[in-house]
């Protein structure tokens, strides 16, 4: 049996008529079947979930790749420390406001993901190629990264959805391998810059070559699954009613708590790491080893996703998380201990922090998709996903001078805070009755 459609009260809560609002279809429409009723696991599931990740792999590519080339433009452009980490940011601010229209207009949940997605990538991997023949200082560039992030906001939270609509078990352990795949896909520029004597333009449109490559992927090889979420009708208020409900809300403030520290930490690693040679008098090939290493931390990443996912599906998404936060919040205070240490164990405290800082990413999506109406899954992953990568910000540009303040050897300590109120908020949520919806009834 079909349920009532979902909709909001006059202040944009989630509601339910007579049976809950994740098991719901349209007034005139066919009925849309609840992921309970659904039949088994879809047939050609583990294919997509490759497609899609080979293509986050590529499109995901223009995130860093200023950051990859950032010395080569300090040097040409004369920039300044706020310049400097503004290219970095300056992603991060399209990439709120593309989250936040799409979110407000309900994009994810009106457009199908793959033609969603393959426009974003088409449209990105023009502005970060743009680069190349019209930046020539620090202002133009910082028009195009932001307009970079702005159409990669069309790329991530889609795919997630897309992700979903092929899984209904296991699905915890999907979205840990899509987001493994765009944490490399991240990293990838800095494994360019280090391996290869491209200068920075040729660095960006191969790049860019990439992100189109993702697009014609999911564009050409991608569709929904058979767990398709009911259509959705137009509702502005949908776009905030993810925070006024217990279970959505709580784990919005889990995944704030992780944001705060991981794309500083994404953002800052290669300066740690070459500072930290520096200090050690580490020779003539300091950027390119600080480059490969920092590949190296990042990408570790995906393999946190994929155990991240396995363990989340097994054990519950509130144990993984908070465990992962524990680990990472450690790690931020005992990276800095290592500077101009040892580069070996400077390299092992850093790889342990890259695997563990994002294992629990994709759970808190995991846990939107189960917590919240499905009509509205895309605009709830959307609005999480807009907030939290706004909070990236003041991480990102308070690294900086902290540093100078207080050394990189304590700098990054000041990120620890963020995991910690990230496991109290996952713990409040594994004590109420909602958390029985998060992976198959494990908390």
């Amino acid at each position: 049996m079909a349920g009532k459609q979902p909709s909001s009260d006059r202040r944009g809560r989630f509601t339910q008529a007579t049976e809950p609002a994740w098991e719901g279809d349209l007034p005139g429409r066919e009925p849309v079947l609840a992921d309970e009723t659904a039949p088994g696991p879809a047939h050609g599931r583990w294919r997509a979930l490759a497609f899609l990740s080979l293509a986050e792999l590529f499109m995901l590519s223009p995130w860093f790749g200023a950051a990859a080339v950032l010395a080569a433009l300090t040097r040409e452009w004369h920039l300044g420390d706020f310049a400097q980490a503004g290219m970095t940011a300056a992603v991060q601010l399209g990439f709120i406001a593309g989250t936040l229209l799409s979110a407000t207009f309900n994009l994810a949940d009106l457009l199908a993901p793959r033609v969603l997605m393959a426009l974003s990538a088409a449209l990105a991997a023009a502005a970060n190629a743009a680069l190349v023949p019209w930046a020539t200082g620090a202002a133009s560039a910082l028009v195009l990264r932001v307009l970079t992030g702005v159409f990669l906001a069309g790329v991530y939270p889609p795919a997630m959805k897309a992700v979903a609509t092929w899984f209904r078990q296991g699905r915890g352990l999907a979205l840990g391998i899509l987001i493994g795949a765009l944490t490399v896909g991240s990293a990838s520029p800095y494994l360019l810059r280090g391996l290869t004597s491209l200068p920075w333009r040729e660095t960006l449109l191969v790049s860019s070559g990439l992100t189109l490559m993702g697009g014609a992927v999911v564009f050409l090889l991608v569709g929904e699954g058979p767990y398709r979420f009911p259509p959705a009708r137009f509702d502005v208020r949908m776009a905030l009613a993810v925070f006024r409900e217990r279970g959505p809300r709580l784990a919005c403030l889990g995944y704030l708590g992780h944001q705060w520290e991981l794309y500083a930490m994404w953002s800052w690693m290669g300066v740690f790491l070459f500072e930290s040679l520096r200090a050690r008098q580490g020779g003539v090939h300091l950027a390119a080893n600080a480059s490969v290493a920092t590949f190296f931390v990042i990408a570790a990443g995906g393999v946190g996703c994929y155990l991240g996912g396995l363990l989340s599906d097994l054990f519950g998404r509130t144990a993984m998380t908070m465990a992962a936060m524990a680990v990472s919040g450690l790690s931020a205070v005992l990276i800095g201990l290592t500077f101009a240490g040892p580069p070996w164990l400077t390299l092992l405290v850093a790889t342990v922090w890259g695997v563990s800082i994002v294992a629990d990413s994709a759970q808190f999506s995991a846990a939107i998709t189960e917590l919240s109406p499905a009509a509205y899954v895309g605009t709830a992953l959307t609005t999480q996903t807009c907030v939290g990568f706004a909070l990236t910000i003041v991480t990102i540009w308070m690294i900086p001078p902290v540093a100078r303040l207080v050394t990189w050897r304590w700098a990054f300590a000041t990120l620890a805070p963020g995991p910690a109120l990230g496991v109290l908020a996952m713990a409040r949520l594994r004590a109420l009755p909602e958390a029985s919806k998060l992976a198959g009834g494990r908390r």
